[in-house]
């Protein structure tokens, strides 16, 4: 679900740091670094990188376009290929048998093993393309907070990495706690207390 879906879901940061200035030319620095590579043709299983918001499976950063009034929007994308466990050994039976056949042994040692099942999975994963996920992005940078179009853990643990490491900046997920111990003012003896409250049950 993203921004211009019938029904979200949002994570709230509050974003830490600055950039130096000037601040549209880092912007676009970090996002071009960190674009989305294909991984199509690429023996790999996973890839995340940043996207157009318009046009997420061609990532172009140009000019002014991810501007919106005095926000950043683009997206996060995520490239995931997923082989099925049983084609996985469909395939790692089969090249088991051609190496003991090739070396005339009745068994491979678990290395040996381990070696063939992480061929396999390469060469299956040359042969597949991988999925790709979109969640939205809208960065306020004058208000330092930024909106993150999910909720899923995984998700949200790929945004933070990419994000700090795209602009060296710090995202602090917004929710009731951290909601308080940013801007309720609180003295370090609340701030103590606060750490140890537990969350209420409404329902038994």
């Amino acid at each position: 679900m993203g921004l211009l879906s019938s029904t979200v879901s949002i994570t709230r940061y509050k974003v830490e740091g600055k950039l130096e200035e000037p601040v549209m030319e880092n912007v676009i620095r970090g996002l071009r670094k960190n674009s989305l590579v294909e991984i199509d043709n690429e023996p790999l299983e996973k890839a995340v990188g940043w996207t157009s918001f318009e046009t997420p499976f061609l990532p172009r950063f140009e000019g002014d376009s991810f501007i919106v009034g005095s926000h950043f929007l683009f997206s996060l994308r995520i490239d995931k290929k997923s082989i099925p466990a049983k084609i996985v050994k469909k395939y790692f039976d089969a090249e088991v048998a051609k190496r003991l056949a090739e070396s005339g042994r009745e068994h491979l040692s678990r290395n040996e093993k381990q070696d063939a099942k992480e061929h396999v999975v390469n060469v299956l994963s040359l042969r597949i393309p991988a999925t790709p996920s979109m969640y939205d992005i809208l960065w306020s940078y004058e208000d330092a907070s930024l909106w993150f179009f999910s909720t899923q853990k995984a998700a949200n643990e790929e945004l933070e990495t990419l994000f700090t490491k795209s602009f060296r900046l710090t995202l602090i997920r917004l929710f009731p706690y951290t909601v308080a111990d940013l801007s309720a003012g609180l003295s370090e003896a609340d701030r103590d207390a606060l750490s140890k409250l537990n969350p209420s049950r409404f329902t038994e």
